[in-house]
C-alpha cells in the first residue's frame, strides 16, 4: 500500500488512494469476525485404528468427508477430513508435534522447521477421492509438520453470484457485515455526504480462512497496514484563533478501479460565534486547512489509521487544531487478474519422475479457472515450454533423466486475465543412495560445544539433494550413537556438551533414495573451562623490609585441565589503581622483592590453564616492616673553624626507612686515626665540637636512627681547625759522605694550619755548646771540614707566621775512618822461601811465577781487608789481608813493573812506588811419544830423536807416566833414555801415556795424552796330536782349548805325505779327524794349530804343534823275525806324550828363564 495524504486550503480536495484488492480486506474482516464469534473452526478428526497385517483397512467415509493416507516415521495414518468450502489461497495445516529430544544436550532427530527444506505438501484429489497422486509417489521420509490442502472451490464469474457452497457460519457473518455497512451508509446519508454502493461494484467476497490472523504490518498480496487495535487516534491541538475547525463534510468516492479510487470532500464551514469583525476593523483571514484521511478494518466504531482502504473518513486540521472526523464511507474495488502465484514445489519424485504441487494465489475477486505450468525441458537455455494447463494444483512429469535439474515457473488464470509468472525454481530428479561420507572433521572446539564439518560423499552429482544425519556418542555414557543434527548443511555446532570430554561422531548421508552407511568414527574433545581462582592467598613467614613471600593453594576447580602457570600481581598502597606483575610460573609461592620498607601493599593471584584465565583472588594487604634510615649527607661546617672548636650542621636523610627519624649520632676521627668516637647524640640538626688541636684536619660522619635502629654512616667530611705554631720536629738524620763531610736532613713537622717559613739547625762537638749553623727553608744541609772519627751533636726547629716551634731532640753522629796509607817497600821471595812455604814441595816455576813480600802500611783507623797488586798492562790482582803473594801465569824471562795498594772498609789507599822484577826462562817442552813395537802383553815406546842410550853430559831428562784404572797418572820411567818397554799388559786394551821433559830451568809441561792399544793374543800352541791307525784309515785327535775372552777357537789340521809340503785337510771346531783310504806304503806327518775367530777382526792363527809321524805298517819275514823281534816290538810301541800339566810347567819354566836373561841384559846394557 502506498497511500498519499494531500494537504491544502481549497474548499474541495481530492486524494487518490491505490490498493491491490479492497475485496481482500473485506473478506479478511468477515473471517476475523467469524473467528471471534466461534472459537471452534473446522478441523480434521483423528480416529486411532490398528491393522494386524500392516495393510490399510477399508474405511467408511461419510458424505461430506474425504479420506487422506499419510505415512510418517514408518506409521501410516488415515485422515478423514470434512469437505470444507475452499477459498483461494486458503489451507488448513495439520500440526504434528515433534518427538521429544533423545538427550538433554542434543536436539531432536527431526530438526527445527526453520533449518529444514521446504515441507512437501500433500493435496487431496477431487471430491470423493484422493486425487490422481498414487501412494508410491508419497515420500518415505516425511518431516514432522505435514500440511494438507483441500481442493479449490468453484466461484461464479466476477464474484457477482452468491456462493453455493458457503456454510452457515460464513452466511451469518456476511449478513452481519452487510447490515453494518447499510447502517453506516444510512448515518452517512443523513449528513448528505455518504454514497451508497454502486450498482457496478461487485458484492464483497468472503475472506479466505487462515489458521492465524494477519500480523501487524502484513496483509495478503503485499498490502501494508496494521490491525484495528493498532490504528492511530487523531491528535487535537489549539489553534491561534482559540477554536477548533468544524466537522469535515462527508467524503465521496468516485472513479473506483480495481486497485485505486478517487476521494473528494467539501471544506468545513466556520462556526458562528462572537468573533465577527467590528466596525472599522478588517475581517479575519480565510483559514488554511489540512486534511487527514483514515481507513478502518471494522467500521465506523473502530479505531482509524491513515491510508488503509475499505472504510474511509476525513478530518480537517487548522493551525494544529483538529476538527471532528466525518462519517465513514465504504466502497469496494473492482475485480482483476490473480496475483502472481508462488513457485511450484516438489511433492515427491523418483529417478525419472517428479510430482509438483503449488498453492492458489489470491484471485482478486474472480475465481481462478486454470494454471499454466512451464519448464525448460532440462536444457538450461532459459527457454520455457508449457507442460501443463488445467485447474489442478499438482502435476506429475514422467520419463525424466536421473539426477537432472529442471526449471519451472507457474501462472494463474481467471476471467479477468493471466497473472504474472512466479519466480523460476529448479527441481531435481532423485539419485541413487549416496556413498558413505568421510569421517567428520573438527573445525573448532569450545567448552560446551564442538563445531564439526564433513564433506559431500565422493562421486555424488552436484544436482543431488543430499541431507546428512550427524550422530554423536559420549565417551563412557553407554547410550551409543544418537542423532544430533539432520539437514543439508556440511557443518554443525553441537552444544550443551560437557567440558574436557571426548565425543565420537559419525555422519550418514541420505537422499530420496535412502541412507548411506555411516562414515568412519572421529573422536573430538571439548575444550577445558577456565579454572577457578587460587585459594588461601597468604604471606608465608614474616614480611621483610624489602620483600615477603606469598603462598597459595591450587583452585578447587581446575576447569578440566591442569593449571599451566600462576600470575601474581602487586599494587603499592591501598588504592589498588596500578597493578604490576611480579611472578609468573608453575610454583605456588613467590617472593615479592624490591619493595619499600614501612609501606602497605596489596597482592592478588590468578591462574592460567588451557581453558583460559581464572578470576583474580581478593586483594591481600601486606605491611612491610620499617628499616633503619638511609645515609645522611655529610655534616658541613657553620662559619669559620676556630683553633679549638668547630660548629657542624646537617640535613635529615633522604630515606627514612618507613619510620620517622628520632635521633642523630656524630662521630669524629682524629688525624691519622682509623677509629672514631662519638662526640654528639641527639635529635637536633647541629652541634659544636670542642677540645680540638689547631691546624688539624678532623673527619666527621653522621648517621640517623628511627625505631628500627641506626642507619649507615654518611661519607666523611674533613674540617681543618685554625692555624698555630709548628709542632716539634723529629730528630734529624745525619749521613756522613766522607770522613770530612756530612749531610744533615730532617722532615717537615705538622704546621698547625700555617706553612713553615724556615728551619734552624744547630751543630757542635759537645751537646751543650752547639751553635747555629743553618737557617733556611730547605730540608737538608751539608757540613764540610769535619774531623774523621769525631763525635758531633745537632738539632733543628721550625718557624711559621704563628711562632717558633720547639727544638728537636739532639742527635749524635761520628765521622768515619780514612783509607790506608801507601805500601812503603816491596821484596822478592827467594826459591827457598817459596819451597819452604807450608812444608810443601816446589809447586811454582820461577819462569812463570814471582814471589812478593811487603810491609803492612798504616790502616788509618780501619783494618786493612785486602791488597791490590798492579802489574801494568795485566789485570790487577786482589789479595787478602796478607803481606806475601806469589804471582802465577807470567811470561818467562820477562821484566814486570809492580806496585801495591792497601784497601780497608772505607776504600783503597794510594799505590806504592813502582818495583821492577824479572822471571826466569821456561823449562823444556815435552817430546813426541810413539809406539815402535807391541805384543799382546808389551808395548815399546820411543820419544825424541836422541840415541837410545843416554850420554853422561846430557842435562835434559824425561818423565814417562801411565794412567791407572782410577784415572791417576803413575810414573813408569824417569831418566835420560829415549825408549822404554812397558810389560805385563793385557791383550786388546788401550793405555794412556804422557811424558814431561825437565832440566835445570825446571820441569816442563806434560805432553798431551797418547793412547796405545795392545793386540789380541794368539791361541796357545797345541800338543802333538795323537794318531791311531785302523786298517787303511787313521784317526787324528788333539787337545781342546777354551774360548778366549768370548772368541771361539777352531782348529786346522795339516798333513804331509812323504816328502811333499804340508796341506790342510781339516778346519773346524772338532778335536778329531778320521782319514780314510791311506796308502799302506807311505809315511804321513800330521800337525795341528788353534785359530782364534775374532768378532770384529781377522782370525788369529796360533803356532803349530809338533809333528807326529805315522809310519807304514811293516811286514815281518821269517828269516829276520828272530833277530829283529825285539826292536820291532819296541818300535811298534807308541811314544808316550807329556800330559797337560807337565807341558804347562815346562812352558812356565822356559818363560822364567827368559825373563831373567832379559833383565840381566837390560841392567847391563841400558842402566849401567
Amino acid at each position: 500500500l502506498a497511500p498519499t495524504v494531500v494537504h491544502g486550503s481549497s474548499s474541495e480536495k481530492m486524494t487518490l488512494v491505490k490498493t491491490n484488492v479492497c475485496l481482500q480486506e473485506q473478506r479478511k474482516q468477515s473471517f476475523l469476525t467469524l473467528a471471534k464469534e466461534n472459537q471452534s473452526p473446522l478441523g480434521p478428526a483423528q480416529v486411532p485404528m490398528m491393522s494386524p497385517n500392516g495393510s490399510v483397512p477399508q474405511i467408511y467415509v461419510p458424505p461430506g468427508y474425504v479420506q487422506q493416507i499419510i505415512e510418517e516415521n514408518g506409521v501410516r495414518r488415515v485422515l478423514v477430513l470434512p469437505q470444507t468450502e475452499f477459498h483461494p489461497g486458503g489451507h488448513s495445516p495439520l500440526h504434528h508435534p515433534p518427538p521429544p529430544p533423545p538427550h538433554a544436550h542434543l536436539q531432536a532427530f527431526i530438526p527445527h522447521p526453520h533449518i529444514m527444506h521446504p515441507h512437501p505438501h500433500l493435496y487431496s484429489g477431487m471430491a470423493g477421492g484422493t486425487g490422481d497422486m498414487n501412494p508410491q509417489y508419497i515420500s518415505q521420509y516425511h518431516p514432522a509438520h505435514t500440511t494438507i490442502y483441500s481442493e479449490q472451490d468453484t466461484h461464479p464469474p466476477h464474484g457477482r453470484a452468491a456462493f453455493a457452497h458457503r456454510d452457515e457460519r460464513a452466511s451469518k457473518t456476511y449478513e452481519r457485515l452487510q447490515k453494518k455497512l447499510k447502517e453506516r451508509h444510512g448515518v452517512g446519508g443523513g449528513g448528505g455526504g455518504g454514497l451508497a454502493l454502486s450498482k457496478d461494484s461487485p458484492p464483497p467476497s468472503p475472506q479466505k480462512s487462515r489458521g492465524t490472523p494477519p500480523s501487524g504490518g502484513d496483509l495478503q498480496n503485499g498490502l501494508g497496514g496494521k490491525g484495528a487495535d493498532e490504528q492511530a487516534q487523531p491528535s487535537t491541538a489549539v489553534t491561534a484563533l482559540g477554536k477548533s475547525p468544524g466537522r469535515g463534510k462527508d467524503t465521496e468516492s468516485g472513479d473506483i478501479q480495481a486497485r485505486g479510487a478517487s476521494l473528494s470532500w467539501v471544506a468545513p464551514s466556520q462556526p458562528e460565534g462572537d468573533d465577527e469583525p467590528k466596525e472599522g476593523e478588517e475581517g479575519p483571514a480565510e483559514p488554511s486547512f489540512t486534511y487527514e484521511v483514515s481507513v478502518s478494518y471494522s467500521g465506523k466504531d473502530g479505531k482509524y489509521k491513515m491510508y488503509v482502504l475499505c472504510v474511509f473518513r476525513v478530518q480537517a486540521m487548522c493551525n494544529c487544531l483538529q476538527g471532528v472526523p466525518s462519517e465513514p464511507v465504504s466502497f469496494t474495488t473492482l475485480s482483476c487478474e490473480p496475483d502472481g502465484p508462488s513457485p511450484p514445489r516438489k511433492a515427491s519424485g523418483t529417478k525419472s519422475s517428479l510430482v509438483l504441487q503449488w498453492k492458489a494465489p489470491c484471485d482478486n475477486g474472480s475465481k481462478i479457472q486454470n494454471y499454466i505450468l512451464q519448464w525448460d525441458e532440462g536444457k538450461g537455455t532459459g527457454a520455457f515450454e508449457q507442460c501443463y494447463y488445467g485447474p489442478q494444483k499438482q502435476y506429475r512429469l514422467t520419463k525424466l533423466s536421473t539426477a537432472s535439474r529442471y526449471y519451472f515457473r507457474l501462472a494463474a488464470k481467471n476471467d479477468m486475465g493471466v497473472s504474472e509468472f512466479s519466480d523460476v525454481v529448479h527441481i531435481m530428479t532423485s539419485c541413487s543412495v549416496p556413498a558413505p561420507p568421510l569421517s567428520p572433521e573438527l573445525v573448532q572446539s569450545g567448552v560446551t560445544w564442538l563445531c564439526v564439518r564433513w564433506h559431500r560423499p565422493a562421486g555424488s552429482p552436484k544436482e543431488d539433494e543430499i541431507s546428512y544425519v550427524l550422530e554423536m556418542e559420549e565417551e563412557g555414557s553407554g547410550y551409543g550413537f544418537q542423532a544430533s543434527y539432520d539437514g543439508d548443511e556440511l557443518s554443525h555446532t553441537v552444544r550443551n556438551l560437557h567440558r574436557s570430554t571426548t565425543y565420537r561422531f559419525r555422519v550418514i548421508a541420505y537422499n530420496a533414495e535412502g541412507k548411506s552407511n555411516p562414515s568412519g568414527v572421529s573422536e573430538f574433545t571439548t575444550a577445558p573451562d577456565r579454572p577457578g581462582c587460587p585459594c588461601r592467598l597468604a604471606v608465608k613467614g614474616k614480611p621483610h623490609p624489602t620483600s615477603f613471600r606469598l603462598t597459595w593453594d591450587p583452585p578447587k576447580d581446575n576447569g578440566g585441565s591442569d593449571v599451566a602457570k600462576y600470575v601474581a600481581e602487586l599494587s603499592e598502597g591501598l588504592s589498588g589503581s596500578s597493578w604490576n606483575q611480579v611472578y609468573s610460573g608453575s610454583a605456588m609461592e613467590c617472593v615479592c622483592d624490591g619493595l619499600s620498607p614501612g609501606c602497605s601493599y596489596q597482592a592478588r593471584v590468578h591462574c592460567i590453564s588451557a581453558g583460559g584465565e581464572s578470576q583474580l583472588t581478593e586483594p591481600l594487604q601486606v605491611q612491610t616492616p620499617p628499616v633503619p634510615p638511609g645515609p645522611c649527607q655529610p655534616p658541613r661546617v657553620v662559619g669559620k673553624p676556630k683553633a679549638r672548636e668547630v660548629q657542624l650542621r646537617w640535613a635529615p636523610p633522604l630515606v627514612d626507612g618507613g619510620s620517622a627519624v628520632s635521633s642523630y649520632s656524630v662521630e669524629m676521627f682524629a688525624p691519622q686515626v682509623d677509629e672514631g668516637w662519638e662526640v654528639y647524640q641527639g635529635s637536633e640538626l647541629d652541634c659544636t665540637v670542642g677540645s680540638l688541636l689547631p691546624g688539624r684536619t678532623y673527619g666527621f660522619r653522621l648517621r640517623a636512627a628511627n625505631k628500627a635502629g641506626y642507619g649507615p654512616f654518611s661519607e666523611r667530611s674533613e674540617v681543618t681547625t685554625g692555624p698555630g705554631s709548628p709542632e716539634v720536629c723529629r730528630p734529624p738524620h745525619v749521613n756522613c759522605k766522607s770522613p770530612t763531610c756530612a749531610v744533615i736532613s730532617w722532615e717537615a713537622p705538622p704546621c698547625n694550619g700555617a706553612a713553615v717559613s724556615e728551619y734552624r739547625l744547630e751543630w757542635g762537638a759537645a751537646e751543650g755548646s752547639m751553635q747555629m749553623c743553618y737557617t733556611g727553608a730547605a730540608l737538608s744541609h751539608e757540613m764540610k771540614g769535619l774531623l774523621p772519627a769525631t763525635n758531633y751533636f745537632c738539632r733543628v726547629q721550625a718557624v711559621n707566621v704563628a711562632g717558633v716551634g720547639p727544638f728537636s731532640d739532639a742527635v749524635l753522629c761520628q765521622t768515619p775512618c780514612s783509607v790506608p796509607a801507601p805500601v812503603s817497600s816491596v821484596h822478592t821471595l827467594r826459591e827457598s822461601e817459596m819451597r819452604d812455604e807450608e812444608a810443601r814441595p816446589l809447586l811454582y816455576s820461577s819462569s812463570t811465577c814471582l814471589g812478593l813480600r811487603w810491609e803492612a802500611p798504616c790502616d788509618h783507623g780501619s783494618e786493612i781487608m785486602s791488597y791490590l797488586i798492579d802489574l801494568g798492562e795485566r789485570q790487577p790482582i786482589l789479595t787478602g789481608p796478607v803481606t806475601k803473594y806469589i804471582i802465577q801465569n807470567l811470561h818467562p824471562d820477562t821484566t814486570y813493573r809492580i806496585r801495591i795498594q792497601a784497601l780497608n772498609s772505607l776504600g783503597a789507599g794510594p799505590f806504592s812506588h813502582t818495583f821492577k822484577l824479572k822471571t826466569k826462562p821456561l823449562p823444556p817442552l815435552p817430546p813426541r811419544l810413539e809406539c815402535t813395537a807391541s805384543s799382546h802383553q808389551t808395548l815399546r815406546l820411543k820419544w825424541g830423536d836422541g840415541p837410545a842410550k843416554a850420554q853422561p853430559t846430557d842435562s835434559l831428562q824425561y818423565h814417562l807416566q801411565m794412567e791407572d784404572k782410577n784415572g791417576r797418572f803413575i810414573s813408569l820411567y824417569k831418566g835420560p833414555c829415549h825408549t822404554h818397554k812397558v810389560q805385563r799388559l793385557n791383550e786388546s786394551t788401550s793405555y794412556a801415556f804422557r811424558i814431561q821433559a825437565f832440566n835445570e830451568a825446571g820441569e816442563g809441561p806434560f805432553s798431551t795424552v797418547y793412547t796405545f792399544t795392545t793386540p789380541r793374543s794368539p791361541p796357545a800352541p797345541l800338543k802333538a796330536p795323537r794318531v791311531e791307525r785302523v786298517d787303511e784309515s787313521c784317526e787324528v785327535s788333539w787337545e781342546t782349548l777354551p774360548p778366549m775372552k768370548g772368541d771361539p777357537v777352531i782348529y786346522c789340521l795339516q798333513s804331509m805325505q812323504g816328502n811333499s809340503e804340508f796341506k790342510q785337510i781339516y778346519k773346524g771346531s772338532a778335536t778329531s779327524y778320521q782319514l780314510p783310504n791311506l796308502s799302506s806304503s807311505t809315511e804321513y806327518r800330521y800337525r795341528v794349530c788353534a785359530i782364534r775367530q775374532c768378532q770384529d777382526a781377522p782370525e788369529i792363527i796360533g803356532p803349530y804343534s809338533s809333528t807326529v809321524i805315522m809310519l807304514p805298517p811293516r811286514v815281518d819275514t821269517p828269516g829276520v823275525s828272530g833277530a829283529t823281534g825285539s826292536k820291532a816290538a819296541e818300535a811298534q810301541k807308541p811314544k808316550r806324550s807329556l800330559t797337560d800339566e807337565q807341558f804347562s810347567f815346562l812352558i812356565i819354566a822356559l818363560l822364567a828363564v827368559t825373563s831373567i836373561l832379559i833383565a840381566v841384559a837390560i841392567q847391563y846394557f841400558v842402566i849401567e
